[in-house]
């Protein structure tokens, strides 16, 4: 899709957010732990498939960095 990545992060945030909230009552680390990595790597792939030179960080800064850096929520 051609949404800019941080509208994009400012909707999955959202809905991090309200998963979190409908699920803290019981013991949600490990599901959260896998939904993390899950999200960082469809986002990881979306970051790759936009452009066909492909994407990449810049030097020294993971991906995962760069996404939180653009206001992921990590649960």
């Amino acid at each position: 899709s051609h949404t800019p990545l941080p509208e994009l992060i400012g909707r999955v945030n959202r809905n991090l957010r309200g998963w979190s909230n409908y699920f803290k009552l019981g013991y949600p680390r490990e599901a959260f732990r896998h939904l993390n990595h899950f999200v960082r790597q469809r986002l990881s792939k979306h970051l790759q498939r936009r452009s066909q030179r492909g994407w990449r960080a810049r030097q020294g800064v993971s991906v995962y960095a760069h996404l939180q850096h653009l206001g992921l929520v990590a649960l």
